[in-house]
């Protein structure tokens, strides 16, 4: 079963090189070293040898007529039609039964530590081939709606930047401001990929602004892995920068501090089971109103998350805060006045 299992992650594997629109015509040196990075995390061919891409390409052709060829002019493999994808054909008992024994696998390792994250989508996979004998069966979702993400964009760029991180190489793109709508080219040193609420974003150190940014993969476009070795800023740690963080604002050299909430004993309930950070500890337990304590940096994504309460949360310090949550509500209530 994991040789059967093997096989099938390679043909999707060499079928997103394939049809990545930003590194086209890969070569199959390419398609092997990508293979192996996914599968073994090496790419120098201790795992995978060029005549096992041969094969895997030689039964994409003949077990899922994909049309793959080879382009004398750059070197490289393309589909001759470019719609073409492996993920839309059906799902064959064996990728079923490939797809159970991977769900059985991940289930085993969900609770060790550098998995933990991963917590809730390997819960999402077992669940719903469990619920089901096939997943892919459409008639289920008639009877079970599983919570679904939109993506945003920018997932095909994860593969280049992680390579980028790991090899310690500039990156080059161009970047859409939400503000302007304009674009503008971008040379960083990539530092740390993140997701937060279904979108990717490049921590990354800005070289003409000398300061680390945060950019969203989603309004990213032309991205370049360049040869230029980075140079890392020694106080950058992955693991710390978002410690005191809630979403993806975070700065190193802002301190954290202490958020004292009071809340309705309904919306506490909420509060205490889904924390607005790791910090959240529970003060006091009142008749009518529960105290929280977190020690945070005060962002935008914590601001929202409070508002998201309405009047069932109070914020009693810092004074900073609050007089922001303040003005949020003051021009909440002259939006809707008459």
């Amino acid at each position: 079963m994991p040789h059967i299992k093997n096989a099938l992650i390679r043909y999707r594997i060499i079928d997103r090189c394939i049809r990545n629109k930003y590194k086209q015509y890969p070569t199959k040196m390419d398609l092997r070293e990508a293979c192996e990075e996914a599968l073994y995390g090496s790419n120098d061919g201790a795992n995978i040898c060029d005549s096992t891409i041969e094969k895997d390409m030689f039964a994409m052709k003949m077990e899922h007529d994909a049309p793959i060829k080879y382009s004398k002019r750059h070197a490289g493999y393309y589909y001759e039609d470019p719609e073409f994808s492996i993920n839309d054909i059906p799902l064959t008992e064996e990728d079923l039964s490939a797809i159970k024994f991977a769900a059985n696998t991940l289930m085993q390792f969900r609770d060790v530590d550098m998995f933990k994250q991963f917590g809730n989508a390997i819960d999402k996979i077992v669940d719903r081939v469990s619920i089901s004998s096939n997943p892919s069966d459409k008639a289920l979702d008639h009877f079970v709606q599983f919570e679904t993400s939109i993506s945003s964009g920018g997932n095909e760029f994860l593969p280049d930047l992680l390579e980028a991180i790991r090899n310690s190489l500039v990156v080059t793109f161009d970047y859409a401001s939400f503000i302007t709508g304009k674009s503008k080219n971008r040379s960083v040193v990539p530092l740390l990929l993140k997701e937060y609420r279904n979108r990717w974003y490049l921590i990354s150190f800005d070289k003409s602004k000398s300061d680390i940014i945060t950019y969203g993969l989603d309004r990213l476009s032309n991205l370049v892995i360049t040869e230029e070795n980075a140079l890392k800023p020694k106080d950058f740690s992955p693991e710390n920068y978002f410690k005191f963080a809630v979403g993806i604002t975070a700065n190193n050299k802002s301190l954290p501090e202490t958020v004292f909430l009071k809340a309705d004993n309904v919306a506490a309930k909420y509060i205490d089971s889904q924390p607005f950070h790791f910090s959240q500890r529970l003060v006091k337990e009142g008749k009518n109103r529960t105290s929280f304590q977190l020690e945070v940096m005060i962002s935008e994504e914590l601001i929202r998350s409070i508002l998201s309460f309405g009047g069932e949360i109070e914020v009693l310090s810092p004074v900073s805060l609050r007089d922001i949550i303040k003005n949020r509500l003051k021009s909440m209530i002259e939006n809707y006045s008459l």
